[in-house]
Order: structure tokens, then sequence, then C-alpha cells
């Protein structure tokens, strides 16, 4: 054997008799096992503090992703909204030239002038709500009316007074429309009147 492998051997020798001889090292190893005992479920208490910090930290990462995205798309919304009143102005316009027998040279600019602004807002998401002859969804139309109508079923879209528009998938302007009740009802005194 090699003097290293000697020295180790009498070393655990020693430990093995002065463990033997001594209760007091046999008591502080009891204790150094409770206090590693300890020492492993802080350390286990600790980590798991850790992975939820990150859990929550990675929730909060998407969050303000998901907002910086909804802050990109929706960005412009403000303005866009200030340009519809120039699309009906221009929309009238072209509507009362038309009926008072205007230029048409003039007509026609307004028209193309119109055509140009409605593609900048659809480079920019927006479009035309539907709305005559399509059911009433109060979360994209404005009721400014309600009455008969013997050709429109109840809760269809009459007439529009104004075009609502959408940017994306949100109401950037509700729609103000007519809605039908359905046929008109012929009460017994306009039948005993007739």
């Amino acid at each position: 054997m090699s003097n290293d492998q000697e020295q180790e051997k009498t070393n655990a020798n020693t430990i093995e008799s002065l463990e033997e001889d001594s209760p007091v090292l046999g008591e502080s190893s009891s204790s150094l096992q409770d206090e590693l005992a300890g020492k492993t479920e802080e350390c286990k208490a600790l980590n798991d503090k850790y992975l939820r910090l990150a859990a929550e930290f990675e929730n909060y990462k998407r969050l303000t992703q998901r907002d910086q995205r909804e802050q990109i798309r929706f960005g412009n919304e403000q303005l866009l909204k200030e340009l519809l009143p120039v699309v009906d102005n221009m929309e009238r316009a072209i509507k009362s030239a038309r009926t008072n027998g205007g230029d048409s040279a003039l007509i026609q600019g307004v028209e193309l002038t119109l055509k140009q602004l409605s593609g900048i807002l659809a480079k920019f998401g927006v479009q035309a709500i539907e709305t005559t002859g399509q059911d009433f969804d109060p979360s994209a139309h404005q009721a400014v009316s309600y009455g008969p109508s013997n050709d429109v079923p109840a809760n269809k879209v009459l007439d529009e007074f104004q075009k609502g528009y959408r940017l994306h998938d949100r109401i950037l302007r509700a729609a103000m429309v007519s809605v039908s009740s359905g046929p008109a009802h012929f009460s017994e005194h306009d039948s005993t009147t007739n």
C-alpha cells in the first residue's frame, strides 16, 4: 500500500474510535443531520418561491407584449374617428350634387377624393359596418327609430342614417339605423272604423 492510502485508513479508524468513545461527537453528528435537514427544507422553500416568481414574471412579460401589440394595432384610433365626419360630408356632397344637377367634373373629383380616403382608411383596418337588411346588432348598431314594415321582418335594419365603422374587431363608430318591428298589426278599433 502507498503512504496516502495508509494515512486515509488510519484517519478513518481514528474517527470511528472517537465516535464510539465520545457520546458528544455522536450527539453533534445528529444535530448536524438535523441542521442539514432544516437547510434542505429551506432550500426547497426558496426554490419554490423562485419558480413562482419566475412564472409571475413570464405572465407579466406576456401581458406587456399583448398590451404593446394592442397599442400598435389601435394607436391611431382617435385620428381615424376624427376622419369619419369628413367621409360623411363628402358622401353628402356627392349625393346633394347629383340630386341638384351639379357640375359632373366636380362630382367626379369629389368621388375620386372619397375613394382615395376610403382606400387609406381600409389600409389601416377600417371597414364599414353592413346595415340595411341585416339583423339588428346592439353592439354595432344604434337604433334611432323603431317602426312597422310589411316588407322587412322584425328586428331587421330598415334604413341607415349614418354609416358605422369598425377598426379591426373594435367598433369605431356604431351605425345609426331604424329597426323594423315587423308587419303593422290592425287593432279592433281600426277594423270597425273601416
